[in-house]
């Protein structure tokens, strides 16, 4: 059965732009389109490698590594899931535990130890390497590489322009507008680099203006562009 891209979106919980960037990456490509109209249809082998990816995004694994994975022709499906499923389930326990501190906080009881998650953290990343070292360094991952480095940047600096035009339209930094344009640069380093923690994404609104190379990148939208990102950076992360 083939679904158009907007059924298919509305089935995934994946938006359509989301889903036009990962068919231009090659990490999710429609199984058919249509070259009168370019319409784009999914199938259910497309329907199964979105459970895929939406699987290892659940366990934060960048883009750029799920592409990795997936593109190797060795990749063992069932041992995938298997290890996933063993990360998923410490991460629900590590969310029980959370849960218990919670009703412990409201008797006026102080818990610390739940926000400990350095055990889910090593694990998933101890996968991410194996798995890349297993099933890494494919032709197409190297295309995928290329493509996706070069579109994900672009989007990147999309993120900047958007911040010149907040800022030209005169919106303090730490008025709603500008912060959720932080919010968004987070969820964009998050999603196509690394897992980019408040505390990351503080160094880097340091760096936007202490580089004089990020900050002439930056600031070619508009003079003071860099600055303006930096200071609502430094608002958001407080």
């Amino acid at each position: 059965m083939k679904r158009r891209i907007k059924e298919f979106s509305l089935l995934t919980g994946v938006s359509v732009r989301t889903l036009h960037y990962y068919d231009e990456i090659g990490l999710l490509k429609p199984c058919y389109v249509d070259e009168q109209n370019s319409y784009r249809f999914y199938d259910e082998t497309s329907l199964e490698r979105m459970q895929e990816i939406l699987f290892y995004r659940e366990l934060d694994f960048p883009l750029k590594s799920i592409a990795e994975i997936l593109a190797s022709p060795n990749y063992d499906k069932q041992k995938a899931l298997a290890e996933q499923k063993r990360l998923l389930t410490l991460k629900k326990e590590r969310l029980t535990r959370l849960i218990a501190a919670l009703e412990q906080a409201e008797k006026g009881e102080i818990t610390m130890s739940a926000f400990d998650n350095s055990e889910y953290e090593t694990a998933r990343q101890q996968y991410e390497d194996e798995a890349k070292r297993r099933w890494g360094d494919t032709a197409a991952y190297q295309e995928y590489e290329q493509r996706g480095n070069a579109a994900a940047s672009a989007g990147l600096m999309a993120v900047f322009e958007t911040f010149a035009a907040v800022q030209t339209a005169g919106n303090a930094p730490d008025s709603e507008v500008a912060q959720k344009v932080v919010a968004r640069l987070q969820e964009y380093i998050t999603a196509h680099f690394y897992t980019c923690t408040k505390e990351i994404l503080s160094g880097l609104g340091q760096m936007y203006v202490c580089d004089p190379r990020f900050r002439e990148n930056i600031d070619r939208y508009g003079e003071g562009t860099a600055d303006y990102a930096s200071k609502a950076i430094a608002v958001y992360c407080r």
